[in-house]
């Protein structure tokens, strides 16, 4: 018992930092993301003696979130809040221009497909292989692959899409209006 509790611990401080950045990543609300994270170590304790692979440990506690984050939506209807425009308008201008380029990524990224949206996050944000993902997923080498390369082909899509609105919006000075 006295190992079971040791090693628990060692997977608390080595991974909770990690998992909440992760869950942050899927809702986007400190509070939601810590619950996600203080639900996934519940399960995991739970459940501890039948991880097999101690190495496999992040892969598993990345499916328990997952899974956590899952369940939360099969019952969760989100209410809508109307924002006047000029309010989030202002916060944007009093940060750094990579910030917003980066937050703006994000927004691109969470409007995909989850079957293209999810390899990439684990790609980019764990630095997960095309392997690992594929295991995780359960899913092909190849597919995962192609998921990556479709998802990266719609942000760049996307993201030109929304370039050529602004430049086709924006005139040169002098234009007549």
């Amino acid at each position: 018992m006295q190992n079971k509790q040791r090693f628990f611990e060692q997977l608390v401080s080595a991974y909770a930092n990690d998992l909440y950045r992760y869950a942050y990543w899927l809702c986007k609300q400190p509070p939601l993301a810590e619950d996600l994270v203080q639900e996934t170590f519940a399960r995991a304790w739970k459940s501890i003696d039948k991880l097999k692979d101690e190495n496999a440990a992040k892969a598993w506690l990345i499916t328990i979130l997952r899974r956590e984050n899952a369940r939360l939506y099969e019952k969760y209807q989100p209410q809508l809040l109307e924002i006047e425009e000029s309010l989030v308008a202002d916060d944007y201008h009093n940060e750094p221009s990579h910030k917003l380029e980066k937050q703006q990524l994000h927004q691109i990224m969470l409007t995909l497909e989850d079957e293209y949206k999810e390899p990439l996050i684990l790609q980019i944000m764990w630095g997960f292989s095309g392997e690992e993902i594929a295991a995780e997923l359960g899913l092909k080498l190849a597919t995962v692959n192609t998921r990556l390369f479709r998802a990266r082909q719609q942000l760049k899509q996307i993201m030109n899409d929304e370039n050529e609105s602004i430049n086709f919006n924006t005139k040169p000075e002098g234009a007549k209006q």
